[in-house]
């Protein structure tokens, strides 16, 4: 019998630059992330990005991040910066303000 390969967890560190703030960014990312079963957290910065943290299956943590290469309708993204962290083993999604 051969088992399913082990699910490889990641986490990433994103600040997404552009018009990122006052386009829902915050909120559609939280809902991607969800969908994808994602666990970390999303909040704008006071110079007008937005940072997320992303951890969870690898493949699932790169559609994320992916996600957030485009944003919403109204986000216009001009650069997202990505590094990788350790995973700690967080669960769930929040906004964070």
């Amino acid at each position: 019998m051969e088992r399913e390969p082990t699910a490889v967890l990641v986490r990433r560190r994103i600040v997404v630059h552009g018009r990122v703030q006052g386009v829902w960014f915050r909120d559609s990312t939280e809902r991607q992330a969800r969908a994808l079963g994602v666990a970390g957290w999303v909040r704008n910065r006071r110079d007008g990005t937005v940072e997320a943290v992303f951890e969870g299956d690898a493949r699932a943590v790169e559609r994320a991040v992916a996600y957030c290469r485009q944003g919403p309708p109204r986000a216009r993204v001009e650069r997202v910066d990505v590094r990788d962290e350790p995973p700690e083993g967080i669960a769930g999604f929040e906004i964070r303000y």
